[in-house]
């Protein structure tokens, strides 16, 4: 996987970003940081094709962004899992049937889809949780209910919006310990924070957004 930006500019009035050129690796692992209104959740946005830019060019597993068909735009996008900052949990689902429903809406069924939601549980630590619904949960189980979901189609690009923002210290880095897992089995990372404090704890490269711009610092 290798998702590419060349002189990305987004906004129909002043620009929230404009003239980023990146790329990420397949396999590799980025934080992306900044101040609020940075840009940051535009800047994803765009990576997991929920907008279009209004400027530059996308490349995303070996593909030009612009252009595709509504079909190949889809399969494009069940290649990537994301776990959003308000969660996007289905309030009248449980906790395993909100985690198995990527694999439901593709049409897969059947005992090991719930066997894989229920692993997925286990491993954020709600194995106690699996028939709960989300008004029951915490904000910080909620997150990690959207952790397993956006990780149980092996995606292979992994977009994380503020994850550790509703958990404390301890748990955060519970959670970025998982990503590690999840990255060392070959899924592209990043990990959008203003924590700079969990940024510091990791040793991986760092994406700063400024007013618009991206600087890299390894």
């Amino acid at each position: 996987m290798r998702f590419r930006a060349v002189d990305l500019r987004y906004g129909s009035g002043p620009e929230i970003l404009r003239g980023l050129s990146f790329h990420l690796m397949s396999g590799s692992f980025q934080f992306l940081t900044g101040p609020s209104g940075a840009g940051k959740t535009s800047l994803l946005k765009l990576m997991y094709l929920a907008h279009p830019p209004s400027g530059g060019a996308i490349e995303l597993f070996d593909q030009v962004v612009k252009g595709l068909s509504r079909d190949q735009m889809a399969a494009m996008r069940r290649r990537i899992g994301v776990v959003f900052q308000d969660f996007r949990l289905i309030d009248h689902l449980s906790c395993i049937d909100n985690v198995s429903l990527p694999l439901r809406i593709v049409g897969e069924e059947g005992k090991s889809v719930n066997a894989n939601a229920r692993e997925l549980l286990e491993w954020v630590g709600l194995d106690g949780k699996m028939n709960s619904k989300p008004a029951t949960l915490s904000d910080g189980e909620k997150q990690r209910v959207s952790i397993a979901r956006a990780v149980i189609g092996r995606p292979d690009l992994l977009i994380a919006d503020e994850p550790t923002g509703n958990v404390d210290g301890d748990q955060g880095v519970r959670l970025m310990r998982l990503f590690e897992e999840l990255n060392k089995i070959g899924t592209t990372v990043i990990i959008a924070t203003h924590d700079e404090g969990m940024v510091a704890r990791f040793s991986h490269p760092v994406l700063r957004l400024k007013e618009g711009c991206l600087t890299r610092i390894q």
